[in-house]
């Protein structure tokens, strides 16, 4: 792949590791209040009635997804750098570029005789 693409794949991972993270660590934001806070933890149904729930377990719960966001963060990361700081692209020799002007070894006179 051209470096350019990596710099679009790094950028496109980047920008769903933050959507991600603002999508789905919202959930997460009440119980690291509570667990700060408080000695007990509850989680509030749809009419309002707490219900007490293991601190612990959301907690790791959190981190687990925080862990996900940071290996796709990172993914993002060094596709982006790659691509950034990538030269391999230059480094093609000329028997194996593909397209026009790829074939430096045979003239335009052999392509017209040689079918």
């Amino acid at each position: 792949m051209s470096d350019i693409r990596f710099v679009m794949i790094g950028v496109a991972v980047l920008s769903v590791g933050f959507i991600v993270m603002a999508v789905f660590g919202t959930q997460y934001q009440d119980i690291t209040i509570q667990t700060n806070e408080f000695t007990e933890c509850y989680d509030y149904t749809d009419e309002n009635v707490p219900v007490k729930i293991d601190c612990e377990e959301r907690l790791q719960d959190r981190n687990l997804m925080f862990v996900g966001v940071i290996g796709i963060l990172a993914a993002g990361g060094i596709a982006l750098l790659k691509g950034i700081r990538g030269t391999w692209d230059n480094d093609v020799k000329p028997e194996e570029m593909l397209g026009p002007g790829g074939d430096k070894k045979t003239s335009d006179e052999d392509k017209k005789d040689n079918p």
